[in-house]
């Protein structure tokens, strides 16, 4: 079986890591780099026997998952966040790409849970992410928000679904909110974007259109209506809090 490293990046993520670190238990090695968490998650995932590599300064999610892979030594790489869970069914398919080497990277289709509910419509499924990659082929973008991997070579799709909790609460959909959009607001900052009212309130209605109706969050009951008031909220506070950044500027 070729030797697969598993990175993660961390900050306060007591309550999540240990099932997700139980998840990945079968690899050769986990690299979690933490940003100097305030609760046990570094003690946990020590515990846990991962290596732990613990940054207090926030480069942003890119430049923070390529820190993680810079610490991976194996010539397999899977990324995973605090807040996902990997299959029974999903590890024999890993270690069944790894064997055959097919591809250079591997998409995993993201079954994510809302306050208790998982999403099969609203453009949450099947949500393909490239998690497994050879590590000389892969890098990850250096957005501050919303990074993804760049792969060099061939990838291939595999089936059984990388399970997300990432909305378990009212509480978290409104931290997230807040944190999503401020780091939104500052990425289409440096990439010199503008904003204003207007497109911010038009950009926020068409966010819940699109969820909505055309990704027939409609058929996910109240949890697809909650998700496209999220993602019309969040897309709103992005535009408005770009607009006042700029304003600040002048």
């Amino acid at each position: 079986m070729p030797a697969l490293s598993v990175i993660l990046i961390t900050r306060n993520e007591a309550a999540n890591i240990r099932d997700c670190l139980q998840s990945v238990a079968w690899a050769d090695e986990i690299i979690v780099v933490d940003s100097a968490s305030s609760d046990a998650t570094a003690d946990i995932a020590r515990a846990m026997g991962a290596q732990v590599y613990v940054h207090a300064d926030w480069p942003g999610f890119g430049p923070q998952k390529n820190r993680a892979l810079g610490y991976a030594s194996k010539d397999w790489v899977f990324s995973i966040d605090a807040d996902e869970r990997v299959t029974p069914e999903l590890r024999k398919e890993l270690e069944h790409a790894m064997q055959a080497a097919e591809a250079d990277g591997y998409y995993c289709p993201r079954l994510s849970q809302f306050c208790g509910k998982f999403v099969h419509h609203s453009g949450w499924y099947p949500d393909y992410v490239l998690r497994l990659f050879k590590r000389r082929s892969g890098r990850f973008s250096d957005s501050l928000v919303h990074e993804s991997v760049r792969l060099t070579g061939s990838s291939k799709k595999l089936k059984s679904p990388l399970l997300h909790y990432s909305y378990l609460t009212t509480d978290d959909v409104e931290r997230k909110v807040e944190h999503y959009s401020n780091a939104a607001a500052q990425q289409m900052l440096q990439a010199g974007k503008r904003s204003s009212w207007v497109g911010a309130v038009l950009s926020g209605g068409w966010a819940f259109v699109r969820t909505y109706l055309i990704r027939l969050g409609v058929l996910d009951g109240v949890a697809g209506w909650n998700i496209a008031r999220m993602n019309a909220r969040t897309t709103y506070l992005k535009y408005h809090k770009l607009e006042a950044l700029r304003a600040a500027q002048r």
